[in-house]
């Protein structure tokens, strides 16, 4: 039994290091208790490859120690562990034996942590758990099979739904109103509002005599279809004036589930039913009072005040509250794909509603909206739904093409149009783009024909400017107005790119232009330039690379959404499944870069692009190890695929 002493500061070196920083003092008191200490010279082999697996994992306390492994007789080093790194981790999760030599380094001081303590604390503990999953990430497939062991001891050992899920906590699920006021199809617009008078309630829904649901009747629905019209409405039957049908949804639906709905839907109230239709009965119903007071928080509240704002003020405003949301969900461990999208409808919310109040300013100043239709496109990041954070802007307008007799005019009302939005946007905290690549800029205001014409262009000549502009102009999405001007534009790219011999595989040599740090150990790659010298450009590093090649991609595979980055490489894995393992560890390194990203921009109210080294705690620095070698072997598909040796810069 080791002394009180020795326990006290192996629990204390411990607990500076991830995953057992997090830990309670009673947890971390126990495991020190069982842990051993050694001393090791330099040379010394800790375990050869293919030896039994022993019944602990090691870190690192001091010194370093070596991965590697022999091939045609060279040995070829695999990884470097100092301070704080913990190997030997396959002893956890059982196998044939180990696949590499460690070695130590530099006279080392390691601590043997016993399996079973490492076991008994992934079942107890997410943040534990995915440690050690992280750890396996960047193995061979072998790996894979333990990486699910880790995940299963997570499930199996959890108390329920994990406590870091949002989406999955049951804390937060909305608890419906049960007891339901109905009433029949056929009775008075007059019976109707006393018994929601008397009742107290604001909604009413009418049913079928099965008790499907039919419609409903809100306040709103009275004051705009009763009081405000002529005539003896209150004695016709509700049918008459009712909403319907209703939308309906199963129960057991959480805060989220309900957020979404409400962003998506534009509704304020939703019917439960037994089986999620009209159909069934009436088992409960959800208002928009129901979610807000389930959830303080709330983004249907920042979307509703943002759609009634007047000005750029409330604009920013409603902006700052939402990156004050994002705060919160980074804190909670929202899942990215959840944040994404919330952010992206908020942003989207601002983006129309700038719109329609210049529309709207326009004609009062008698300057009429053209005939033509239109688009709002988002460009880059936006356009791939994933700036939580406010970065420049990057926008384009389409229209369609208007009579020659009216092509200037037309020209000049979009173009003023765009320079009102783009200035809203700016007021709102989105800055001007460096390389004027916005809407307001004539070259990216234009009609169809043309818009044809320029991306045509690039694809015919794929020079390192088209090729650039494409990395930019080819994520467009439609946020406003007639979105089959879109469509179109995008099928023409695709055809385009199956006539234009040659520009995939420009397109893919260019997203090869950033390869991977690999090999990094005690520092990192940083940058040299005066303004951000020594530190890391996550952008440009890590999610660029993993950007581009999806893109590349989903033109290849002819891809029609409007995807984000993500959603690309899960498509990709599904029309690909011999891509499917690949693709979605690109797709889960993409969200850990998104969100290192939104928590560096939060913590400095900046876009979070540059990155102290160290800042990043020895999770990240793993992470991120793992997310390089995915980045590698991504650029390794695109490289064989498209043959980029033989392509001359």
């Amino acid at each position: 039994m080791p002394s009180n002493t020795i326990v006290e500061r192996v629990a204390a070196d411990l607990s500076k290091y991830p995953p057992f920083d997090k830990l309670a003092p009673e947890v971390l008191g126990e495991l020190a208790s069982a842990v051993s200490v050694s001393y090791h010279e330099e040379g010394e082999l800790l375990f050869k490859k293919d030896d039994p697996l022993k019944g602990a994992a090691f870190m690192v306390m001091k010194g370093a120690v070596k991965l590697y492994d022999r091939i045609d007789g060279e040995e070829v080093l695999v990884d470097l562990y100092d301070e704080g790194d913990v190997f030997g981790v396959r002893a956890i999760f059982g196998g044939h034996g180990y696949l590499l030599y460690a070695q130590v380094a530099e006279e080392s001081l390691i601590y043997d942590i016993p399996v079973g303590k490492i076991k008994e604390l992934i079942a107890a503990d997410a943040g534990v758990s995915m440690f050690f999953a992280g750890e396996f990430a960047k193995s061979v497939q072998e790996i894979e099979r333990t990486l699910s062991s880790a995940f299963s001891l997570r499930r199996q050992g959890a108390p329920g739904p994990s406590c870091s899920s949002f989406l999955e906590h049951e804390t937060l699920e909305v608890k419906p109103v049960v007891n339901v006021v109905t009433c029949p199809e056929d009775i008075s617009v007059r019976e109707a509002a006393v018994i929601m008078a008397e009742c107290n309630i604001g909604s009413i829904l009418v049913v079928s005599p099965e008790g499907h649901p039919r419609g409903i009747i809100t306040d709103t629905d009275l004051r705009k279809k009763v009081v405000a019209v002529s005539g003896p409405v209150n004695e016709r039957p509700v049918r008459d004036i009712m909403s319907s049908p209703v939308y309906t949804i199963t129960g057991g639906k959480t805060v989220a589930d309900m957020v979404m709905l409400m962003v998506k839907t534009k509704l304020r109230h939703f019917c439960i039913t037994l089986d999620g239709t009209i159909d069934t009965p009436v088992r409960g119903i959800i208002s928009e009072h129901d979610i807000i007071t389930s959830e303080g928080n709330n983004p249907a509240v920042i979307m509703k005040e943002i759609m009634a704002a007047e000005g750029v003020e409330q604009f920013k405003a409603e902006r700052d509250k939402a990156e004050n949301l994002l705060g919160t969900y980074m804190s909670q461990n929202v899942a990215v794909h959840f944040m994404t999208s919330i952010i992206t409808e908020i942003n989207d919310a601002i983006i129309t509603r700038a719109i329609r109040t210049t529309i709207a300013a326009l004609q009062a100043e008698g300057r009429p909206l053209p005939s033509v239709p239109f688009s709002w496109l988002s460009l880059g990041s936006e356009g791939r739904k994933e700036q939580l954070l406010r970065t420049d802007q990057d926008n384009a307008l389409l229209y369609a093409d208007p009579e020659e007799s009216e092509r200037e005019s037309v020209r000049e009302f979009f173009l003023e149009l765009a320079r009102r939005v783009t200035g809203m946007l700016e007021g709102a905290g989105f800055v001007r783009c460096p390389a004027e690549v916005m809407a307001s800029n004539p070259k990216w205001c234009l009609p169809l024909t043309e818009w044809k014409s320029c991306f045509r262009r690039w694809i015919e000549t794929p020079e390192p400017k088209a090729v650039m502009h494409s990395t930019i102009f080819f994520d467009f999405r439609p946020v406003y107005g007639d979105g089959a001007l879109a469509g179109e534009l995008k099928r023409d790219v695709f055809e385009s790119i199956a006539r234009g011999r040659g520009f995939l595989e420009f397109f893919a040599k260019n997203a090869l232009q950033n390869p991977p740090p690999l090999g990094f150990f005690r520092n990192f790659m940083v940058e040299k330039s005066r303004d951000h010298a020594n530190e890391f450009d996550i952008k440009s590093r890590a999610m660029m690379p993993l950007a581009d090649a999806a893109r590349v991609l989903s033109y290849q595979l002819r891809i029609p959404e409007y995807f984000s980055t993500v959603e690309r490489f899960r498509r990709i894995g599904e029309l690909e499944p011999a891509l499917s393992g690949l693709c979605l560890e690109a797709a889960a390194a993409y969200e850990f870069l998104m969100k290192l990203r939104a928590l560096n921009g939060l913590e400095h109210s900046s876009s979070g692009r540059y990155i102290k080294p160290e800042s990043l705690n020895k999770l990240d620095r793993q992470m991120l190890r793992n997310v390089f070698t995915t980045i590698g072997e991504i650029q390794q598909t695109l490289n064989l695929r498209f043959q980029l040796d033989y392509i001359r810069d």
